[in-house]
């Protein structure tokens, strides 16, 4: 496809991105998208324009000041903003939306109608809008569930290398202003991750999890599904979140490092954990009695 012909084909875009709930910020210039694409050049990649083997469907609307890379692909009815750069292999499929300034990295993957704000980053590899995790026991096995819903990004969300963040089931997934997601994040169908929250590298969030605003995950965390964590909260590294975080605070939940052969010890004797609390008990009764008997 030709630049001119795409030209022809540029809509009217919104001034703003779109935010976490699914509303225009209305904003009339967009702060930052130079400063991101200034290392364009230096890569020997053009700033505005469509690659040669790139394919861009006639119902996609294109701003012309956008950069679409070699053998990208962009889907019916895609809207892409202003000042965007898509790197080369991209696959953007049917009714994505992109704010103004957001920039997309080599062969990233945003799936059928995820919307995101103005100035996103997604990094190389990334997948936003792949099918959530959705499996329901059937007598034969198991049958899946139809992920109807997508994946919505605030303005100022940076998705790290091949991350993935799943689309909803029926609700959205929703990454909402500010947020940070460093390289291999997993993060489950339904998800809600508060505005400036950062979460650090192989951290794995499961579906339905509710995560505040301003809270700092540690790499390799683990989140259980289907709870909430209170806006604020630190989780130290490799801390397994079982149950939900009412209270804003640092916590930290993994076993400390020691030789191995002092841990086969350990876990051996934390094996026998409840046993031994109950020969206690019943030790400090027998005491407690032979305590009052002498008085």
């Amino acid at each position: 496809m030709h630049p001119e012909d795409a030209a022809q084909r540029v809509a009217d875009l919104p001034d703003g991105g779109v935010g976490a709930n699914g509303v225009q910020d209305g904003r009339q210039e967009v702060p930052g998208a130079g400063r991101d694409r200034r290392d364009l050049p230096e890569r020997g990649l053009r700033t505005t324009g469509i690659a040669p083997g790139a394919q861009i469907a006639k119902s996609a609307a294109v701003a012309a000041s956008a950069w679409i890379g070699p053998h990208a692909v962009i889907g019916e009815g895609a809207r892409i903003g202003e000042h965007c750069s898509i790197g080369p292999h991209c696959v953007i499929e049917n009714g994505v939306r992109l704010g103004d300034g957001c920039r997309l990295q080599a062969g990233v993957f945003l799936g059928h109608g995820v919307e995101a704000g103005a100035r996103c980053v997604f990094k190389p590899g990334c997948v936003v809008g792949a099918d959530g995790f959705g499996f329901a026991p059937d007598a034969d096995g198991f049958i899946k569930v139809p992920q109807l819903g997508t994946v919505r990004l605030g303005s100022d969300v940076e998705i790290g290398a091949n991350t993935t963040v799943d689309r909803g089931t029926i609700e959205d997934t929703v990454i909402e202003d500010g947020v940070k997601l460093d390289n291999q994040v997993q993060v489950g169908h339904n998800c809600r991750i508060g505005a400036h929250s950062v979460v650090a590298g192989c951290v794995g969030i499961a579906g339905s999890a509710d995560i505040g605003r301003g809270c700092q995950i540690g790499g390799a965390a683990m989140i259980a599904g289907h709870l909430s964590i209170a806006d604020g909260t630190l989780v130290g590294p490799g801390t397994l979140v079982s149950r939900t975080i009412a209270s804003a605070g640092h916590y930290t939940g993994f076993f400390p490092l020691m030789s191995n052969r002092d841990w086969e010890r350990n876990a051996a004797a934390l094996r026998h954990l409840q046993e031994l609390r109950s020969r206690v008990r019943s030790l400090e009764a027998r005491l407690k009695q032979d305590g009052a008997e002498e008085d």
